[in-house]
């Protein structure tokens, strides 16, 4: 009798308190940490530090609905608004990649879940394939902000005085502050919650879930 699978069948998935808990949770430090920041989170050139918890979603499908809703409010509570473009098309752009940083991580989560079990060794030394694993399900929130909200933001703020120019640099800064936001902080904190008992129901039971898939006839 497979023993890890016994003891992966035995690990539930968040339950719906939990999750709305840790939703909620995400809301509250978006939010803070945007406002803490707000003189450095909504211009041209922004560096937005809670864009670090966009890496969450990782490993937690709870922070879907977090980090959407904390960029929602933050944006509706922007000291100098910008209008209804940006406080839709910034948190639906926040949502989608999200959504997508949820499902390029599965192949991650898999991972640790193996490792959990002692299904495959735990990782100790580097390797490009796992490192990858890692890095890529952060690209969405870097590229899909740098695209989407570089390109507007030039005419929400300079409306008389946009040029392509302005846009590319825009795109580009926008591109550098997220990789060095998602990189620098996004990534040390996934990976000091990776072994996290909020982690492990997750991905174990998710991988619970698919076992059960492939041994179905």
């Amino acid at each position: 009798m497979d023993r890890s699978r016994i003891s992966l069948n035995k690990r539930p998935g968040a339950s719906p308190l939990v999750s709305l808990t840790q939703s909620a949770l995400v809301v509250a430090l978006y939010l803070a940490l945007t406002m803490a920041t707000s003189f450095m989170s909504f211009s041209v050139v922004q560096f937005r530090l809670a864009e670090a918890l966009t890496a969450l979603p990782a490993l937690f499908p709870s922070a879907i609905i977090g980090v959407f809703v904390g960029c929602l409010v933050s944006n509706l509570l922007n000291p100098a608004p910008l209008g209804l473009v940006d406080v839709l098309a910034g948190s639906a752009t926040t949502l989608l990649a999200a959504v997508a940083t949820w499902r390029i991580g599965r192949s991650w989560r898999r991972r640790l879940a193996l490792e959990v079990t002692r299904e495959i060794p735990v990782d100790t030394g580097f390797s490009l394939k796992h490192f990858m694993q890692q890095i890529v399900p952060l690209v969405p929130p870097i590229v899909l902000n740098a695209v989407v909200v570089g390109t507007y933001l030039p005419f929400l703020i300079r409306t008389n005085d946009v040029s392509p120019t302005l846009i590319a640099a825009s795109i580009g800064t926008i591109f550098v502050s997220q990789a060095v936001i998602l990189l620098g902080v996004g990534l040390p904190l996934i990976l000091a919650l990776k072994k996290t008992s909020w982690a492990q129901r997750v991905y174990l039971a998710e991988w619970s879930h698919d076992s059960k898939e492939r041994d179905s006839p």
